[in-house]
């Protein structure tokens, strides 16, 4: 044992990047029914190594430590509560067999994709299921949940509650679907790993740009299921490819400052070069077979951008053409707009004004904050300067980040002062 290492910053780091894990351990034995308790132990065990690793030493397995804690907690438990008799056959057992060591990777992979499962399943709407998956697989709080997506506290905590309650009243089992029902429970797990990616990548409130730990918590959930010989279909690659692609951009998307940077502003020498091969790799491995979701084509869009030495180099042909056949996979109102800005690169900004979709025609757009910037930005494009600022200034008064907020200012007070508009 050692007590060199900083204990509050090494458990802040177990509680985010173990807690998951070892609460998929337990419900493996306990049952989804005993979530809630399951993720009790684990936070106890994260407190008793806050109390006495400063004074002990932190262990050479500090996971297995929390692991074997935590497997203790639950023992005494059952006991308390006495639970039926297998229940606790199946624990003594567990915790006989275990050591204070890191678990077999398989086994935690395999835990870690049930538990993905649960998180998702059917029964539970769309809301609680992004909440389940960020508060028991990522080891986030409430507040952080809350924030990440403009929801209060209450709201969430009642959320959690009540779709805890849910499985345990199911009784879902901790397994993955059967063979019949996998392709559409992988789509809903598909969906929340996606829109836990987006938030983290363009965060919708607060004071950052973008939020790094969304990301690699989406990134390495989908590492887990491409990898899997049964899960890792087309599709799965094709997710994974579109995060590692754009998430490659993360280290320019901001300044020093903190403020965002376009990509016609982004170094692209700070890029991280490992994620664009992956994300590469990983397309290619998408290509198999005949399946085409809408995440192989904003993979392939991804791509286009990932590729160009520089921004003048974007081929925004092929990026439009992805467009066109991505309207008829998923056609949805974001799809035209995203569309209508490579019409403009194309055709120019007069044909992308065209080809913008009205938000007050579309429920999807009304409140997106890029709807009004994007038109903005054509118009700026035109040296319609006052009509761009009044759009800027529109912009700015929808839900977005500070980062964002600050970005549309700047752009409102240029065309103002009759500036020429930037390359974009």
């Amino acid at each position: 044992m050692t007590a060199i290492r900083p204990v509050p910053k090494l458990v802040e780091h177990l509680f985010r990047h173990a807690f998951g894990r070892i609460v998929a351990a337990l419900v493996r034995v306990f049952g989804t029914e005993q979530l809630q308790a399951c993720e009790d132990v684990v936070q106890e065990a994260l407190l008793r190594a806050l109390q006495t690793w400063p004074f002990q030493g932190v262990p050479d397995q500090p996971e297995g430590w929390l692991l074997q804690v935590a497997k203790n907690l639950a023992l005494d438990r059952v006991r308390h509560q006495r639970m039926v008799a297998q229940k606790e056959q199946d624990l003594m057992a567990w915790a006989r067999r275990a050591t204070p060591t890191e678990p077999p990777p398989d086994e935690v992979a395999d835990d870690t994709l049930r538990m993905m499962f649960v998180c998702c399943h059917p029964s539970l709407s769309f809301e609680a299921r992004v909440a389940l998956t960020l508060k028991t697989l990522c080891g986030f709080a409430v507040p952080e949940i809350a924030r990440a997506f403009l929801a209060k506290e209450a709201t969430i905590a009642q959320r959690l509650v009540r779709a805890k309650e849910q499985l345990r009243q199911e009784r879902v089992d901790f397994v993955l679907p059967p063979p019949r029902e996998l392709a559409a429970r992988l789509h809903d797990v598909l969906a929340v790993l996606y829109l836990l990616f987006n938030e983290g990548y363009a965060a919708s409130s607060g004071d950052d740009a973008v939020r790094r730990e969304l990301v690699h918590e989406a990134v390495r959930l989908a590492r887990l299921l491409a990898d899997d010989p049964l899960l890792g279909v087309p599709g799965v690659h094709a997710l994974l490819a579109l995060m590692l692609l754009q998430g490659a951009r993360l280290p320019a998307r901001a300044d020093a400052s903190g403020d965002l940077l376009t990509l016609a502003q982004q170094d692209r020498s700070r890029w991280d070069t490992a994620w664009v091969h992956e994300g590469l790799q990983c397309l290619t491995r998408a290509m198999a077979g005949s399946e085409l979701t809408r995440y192989h084509l904003e993979a392939a869009i991804a791509s286009c951008h990932a590729v160009a030495s520089d921004y003048p180099a974007t081929d925004w042909p092929a990026i439009l053409r992805h467009y066109d056949r991505l309207r008829v996979v998923a056609p949805s109102a974001i799809v035209e707009l995203n569309r209508a800005v490579a019409v403009a690169k194309v055709e120019g900004a007069r044909a992308g004004l065209a080809a913008l979709p009205e938000a007050g025609l579309d429920a999807a757009l009304r409140g997106y904050a890029l709807l009004p910037a994007t038109e903005g930005m054509l118009r700026w494009q035109l040296g319609e300067l006052a009509a761009a600022a009044t759009c800027f200034a529109a912009a700015l008064e929808l839900p977005g980040s500070e980062p964002e907020k600050a970005l549309l200012r700047a752009r409102m007070v240029a065309c103002e002062r009759g500036d020429a508009a930037p390359p974009w």
